[in-house]
């Protein structure tokens, strides 16, 4: 593993997604799911967020559409927080949900729309 990445892609993934959410995961990481963890945090984190060319805060929009469009509900949860910390608004997600409708069916839209009231709710 590239300690580097590492290193850049939990300060990017603590500052999106929390420090606490990010240190409880890597402190219930195992022997058998550290090695992912680390890696996530070094590829996705270190490599995928790590540079300047994309702001988070396109990225956090990004990955709403990408994650709303996969179904993976929980995930997209965790990045709809994420999102708000990046300064997306309740409007630019309600935006992005509707692309979701579009191009991936109206349940997935209302899905993703279940999924935001809970987080705004919080």
């Amino acid at each position: 593993m590239d300690e580097d990445l590492f290193k850049k892609g939990l300060e990017k993934r603590r500052a999106t997604l929390g420090a606490d959410y990010v240190d409880k995961n890597l402190a219930a990481a195992d022997d058998f799911t550290r090695p992912f963890q680390e890696a996530m945090t070094a590829w996705c984190w270190g490599f995928g967020w790590g540079d300047e060319v994309i702001d988070a805060k396109t990225r956090s929009m990004m990955n709403l559409a990408m994650i709303g469009a996969l179904g993976k509900m929980h995930e997209w949860e965790i990045h709809c927080r994420g999102a708000i910390t990046n300064g997306v608004s309740k409007d630019e997600i309600r935006a992005i949900i509707h692309v979701v409708g579009i191009y991936c069916g109206v349940p997935q839209a209302l899905e993703c729309f279940r999924t935001a009231q809970k987080v705004f709710n919080e």
